[in-house]
Parts: structure tokens; C-alpha cells; sequence
């Protein structure tokens, strides 16, 4: 098993690791989409011809299923407050992930999006907790220490308000961001989308035992 990657910034304590840091008791995990599903872009993904799955990440995502997981996309999407796609471009996009994602056996139960402009003064663009409070009421669930998965330190702050445990992967952006450090206190790191799913098959193989 991979094991997670230490957050430990030189001189600072690192956050928990493993699976005794915020395993969820509800099985639920929330991920951004850009640089923890597919590529990112400075220039934004603009059309499903640009949307690119990270080499592993469709398969992670069904894995997380196959262990019992329902699984949840909360991504900020404000190339369509700034106009640069329409929302049936974005349909589009998420039609291509779903389709993609089926065939390696893979399903999303919801797509929570922001489609603000960072000057909107929106509640629902992270690093705010919108998205996550909507999903909890969507799901009628508690996000109590429920895992949610980022590259960015803004979908680190999110899901630590809305009080789930975040958790950075090093793909996307998140080599930078763990750089540079101030990562909420409970963060975990983990190195892709694929040492995620493997965290929580073990989780859900000690539950069993």
C-alpha cells in the first residue's frame, strides 16, 4: 500500500496521516475535479476536447466505489461567470468524465459546482463551504470528518470549515501547494487520486475484521 506523504513543513508539525485521521464513519467522499481528476489549466478547461483524466484517477474513482463509497464533485467553475464556456459546454464536459468513468466501472452520485466569478461575493466558491453544506443537505449527511480531496489550499480551507478532513493530493497544483505550506491543521497528503482509493479499501477491510 502507498503510504500517505507527510505535510511536515520544515519546523512544523505535520498533520495526521493513516487511517486513523478522519476515516469516515459515513461512507462519502467529496473530490475537486480539476488537477485531482483530470489536467488542469491556467486557461481553464474550456471544452470536453481539454478535459483529460489524470493517468489513474477514473480507475481510483471506482475503486472508491467498489469499497462501498459514494462519491461527490465539488468544483469551482468560474469560466462561466467570466464567460468563457456556457453550461452546456460544462454538461458536455461532465457527460465526457461520466461516460469515461463508466467504462472502467466507475460512477459519480452528484456534480456540485460553482459557476461564480471570484467578484460575484457568492457563498458557494471555495475556499467558502457552500458547495460542502449543500451536499450535506443533499445527502442528508454529516460531514464531520468526512474526507475531501484537493490540490488547492482554497479546497483545503473549505473542507476544513465545513468540517470535513482535507485531503491534498500532489497532483494538480498540489506539489505547490504543499510548498508553501499553512495547510489547515488536520490535513492529510497523499501522492495521487490512486493512493486515496487504497486508503480507503484498507479502511473499509479493518471495518470488516
Amino acid at each position: 500500500m502507498i503510504k500517505p506523504v507527510s505535510n511536515k513543513p520544515a519546523g512544523k508539525p505535520a498533520g495526521k496521516t493513516g487511517a486513523s485521521s478522519g476515516m469516515p464513519r459515513n461512507r462519502l467522499i467529496i473530490l475537486d475535479r480539476d488537477g485531482v481528476i483530470n489536467q488542469d489549466s491556467p486557461e481553464f478547461v474550456k471544452s470536453p476536447d481539454e478535459w483529460i483524466p489524470l493517468p489513474g484517477a477514473l480507475e481510483a474513482i471506482a475503486r472508491m466505489n467498489q469499497a462501498g463509497y459514494r462519491v461527490v464533485i465539488a468544483t469551482n467553475q468560474s469560466g462561466l461567470g467570466r464567460g468563457l464556456f456556457d453550461a452546456a459546454t460544462l454538461n458536455a464536459i461532465h457527460i465526457k468524465l461520466k461516460t469515461q468513468l463508466a467504462k472502467v466501472g466507475g460512477t459519480v452520485d452528484a456534480i456540485f459546482i460553482c459557476p461564480h466569478a471570484p467578484d460575484d461575493e457568492c457563498d458557494c466558491r471555495k475556499p467558502l463551504p457552500g458547495l460542502f453544506y449543500s451536499i450535506a443537505q443533499r445527502f442528508d449527511i454529516d460531514l464531520a470528518g468526512l474526507p475531501a480531496v484537493g490540490d488547492s489550499v482554497r479546497d483545503l480551507q473549505a473542507a476544513y470549515t465545513a468540517g470535513c478532513t482535507p485531503w491534498l493530493v500532489l497532483t494538480g497544483n498540489g506539489l505547490k501547494t504543499q510548498a508553501q505550506g499553512n495547510l489547515p491543521p488536520t490535513t492529510v497528503v497523499w501522492e495521487s487520486l490512486t493512493a486515496v482509493a487504497e486508503a480507503l479499501e484498507t479502511a473499509n477491510l479493518a471495518e470488516e475484521h
